[in-house]
């Protein structure tokens, strides 16, 4: 008890003293109106509440106080009661650099019932992350986000093969935004859900997000129930509050020598900013739920910002066909020959449409530690009745249209083909990559899972460019400061991309979206008095053209996250 509290006044005081001189604090603990000129308040912005018109958003006084005390005592209650370990004890857990967690260690194995519990391990994160939106054209709201939460994770010790794994999620935002930000949000808006926002004023989220059985047998695992599923196109893409997870059934196995083989049979998902699992496909549920002019109830089902608006509630009941749809999902990945990587991947939606992907990548030694290691990627997307339904368009605009239309030559067809390729340059803590994306001129592509068709080729933070005839080229600089032993716990990354949309398409009606360039950069600090406090700053730029009626599409994106394992 006398080590635990030693701890304790140690982390309480590396903690306090870093918040003291913390040059981002007014992220981490405020919720504002930026103005178009600076990146962050001033020092004098912490010491009062704004007035009204002062471009910084007024915070409710009667609930900020509490959630400052919340967030504390929270902090307080981890640090304290965290176990003190030495500084080569295997953490638990780390954190990938786009924030989902890898397991290092996994409880031991069972002999009794009993020990299947007191041997199960806890995993806890403390989690507290931030967004801010700035549109170019001043007419548009500017939204916000804020979550502050984690989860709580239990697994069991196998007995006989036989685990169970249960994860407990939470976000709340302690009073920090408006109902503006739940009916215009974009990418803060996972941090609550603006369905249970605006339909029963719920702001927080509370979800049994996983809780699965598992089975383990040899080089394979069987889970079935609420369970992360990462594959081509479905991700966890835990970068928000929590994590998007699946219900149903699935198969990793090992025993293929040089091959990992995953198979899902997914009934339900759960989108990040969702409370109850939905349909894997359907857009909009029956009821018609209006607010503030906006029909809600398209938010209570999937309504990823990929998701296919033509397959909507209504139009698949008006097709006779199914809305509790499933997803299969089958897919290898194979390492027969030295530095050569070769993945295949099947997903289905049956009797709307499935796609198949083939992907390889060879790594070429240059010799003095360089490496370059070109990829390929092509993805074929098959009609089995979708088109007939939704239409070639994902806005929705084509459903029941056939022939040629707004930009479309078969509006009535979802068939299409994506290419991708790229060279990675790699040596030691950096790399530097170039990748180039095209998407066939006939449908646009359906992946409302969050896994992205063009992603580690082109595909950069919060951007779609998987629409029809849309053509991106990307290039990319990684650097590791830590592994360099130049300024350890630091990474950073930049991207600059290049869109290249339909313009017909865009004028016609077919698509929203118009030609950019869009600028990004990532940045991760460890910190070294709390290894296993991590922080993520991120900043985007996109420099659209004018839309067709005039408007500039043109925004600014700011996220700020904090993570602490525990």
């Amino acid at each position: 008890m006398q080590v635990q509290v030693k701890h304790f006044v140690e982390k309480f005081q590396a903690v306090s003293a870093w918040l003291s001189r913390c040059p981002v604090r007014d992220h981490v603990l405020w919720s504002f109106r930026m103005p178009d000129t600076c990146l962050a308040p001033t020092p004098d912005a912490w010491r009062y509440f704004p007035e009204e018109g002062s471009g910084m958003k007024r915070i409710n006084s009667n609930r900020f106080p509490g959630g400052i005390i919340v967030l504390a005592v929270t902090c307080a209650f981890v640090v304290a009661f965290t176990k003190p370990s030495p500084a080569a004890e295997k953490p638990k857990r780390v954190l990938r650099n786009n924030m989902t967690e890898v397991y290092k260690i996994l409880p031991s194995t069972a002999s009794t019932f009993y020990e299947a519990f007191t041997k199960g391990l806890f995993y806890g994160r403390l989690r507290v992350n931030s967004f801010y939106w700035s549109n170019q054209d001043g007419d548009k709201y500017d939204p916000a986000g804020f979550g502050l939460g984690g989860s709580l994770i239990f697994k069991s010790a196998p007995l006989y093969g036989i685990s169970g794994t249960v994860g407990l999620y939470t976000s709340q935002n302690l009073g920090m935004l408006d109902e503006d930000d739940a009916l215009y949000g974009r990418s803060g808006k996972d941090t609550f859900s603006r369905y249970d926002r605006l339909r029963d004023g719920d702001w927080g989220m509370t979800v049994l997000a996983q809780a699965y059985l598992q089975y383990h047998i040899s080089k394979s695992d069987i889970k079935i129930g609420r369970q992360i599923f990462e594959s081509f196109l479905t991700k966890s893409n835990d970068t928000k509050m929590i994590p998007n997870t699946f219900e149903g059934y699935t198969l990793e196995s090992k025993d293929l020598p040089h091959t990992t083989f995953k198979f899902g049979y997914l009934t339900k998902q759960k989108l990040r900013d969702h409370t109850r699992f939905h349909d894997v496909i359907t857009y909009g549920d029956k009821n018609a739920y209006v607010h503030d002019g906006k029909n809600i109830s398209n938010w209570n089902n999937n309504d990823d910002s990929a998701v296919h608006k033509g397959l909507s509630y209504a139009n698949l009941k008006a097709a006779g066909e199914n809305v509790e749809n499933d997803l299969v999902i089958a897919g290898l990945t194979h390492r027969a020959l030295d530095n050569l990587k070769l993945d295949l991947w099947y997903t289905s939606v049956p009797d709307l449409f499935y796609s198949l992907m083939a992907e390889s990548n060879y790594r070429v030694a240059l010799g003095d530690g360089w490496s370059l290691t070109p990829g390929l990627r092509f993805m074929q997307q098959f009609d089995t009745g979708a088109g007939d339904i939704g239409g070639a368009a994902l806005n929705g605009s084509l459903a029941g249209v056939s022939g040629s239309a707004n930009g479309y030559d078969n509006a009535d067809s979802v068939s299409a083909k994506l290419y991708a390729a790229r060279l990675v340059l790699r040596k030691g803590a950096g790399r530097l990559q170039a990748g180039y994306s095209r998407v066939s001129d006939d449908a646009d592509i359906i992946a409302p899972w969050r896994g992205f068709p063009t992603a580690g080729y082109t595909r950069a933070m919060g951007q779609y460019n998987w629409e029809a005839n849309t053509k991106t080229w990307m290039v990319q600089a990684f650097y590791d400061f830590g592994k360099a032993g130049i300024i350890p716990g630091f990474r950073m990354c930049f991207d600059y991309s290049y869109m290249n949309y339909d313009d017909d398409k865009e004028r016609l009606g077919g698509l929203s979206k118009t030609d950019q360039n869009y600028y990004h950069v990532d940045i991760w600090y460890i910190f070294p008095f709390l290894p296993a406090l991590e922080a993520k700053f991120r900043a985007g730029y996109a420099d659209a053209q004018k839309t067709v009626s005039g408007s500039n599409p043109s925004y600014s994106e700011y996220r700020f996250e904090m993570n602490y394992l525990f």
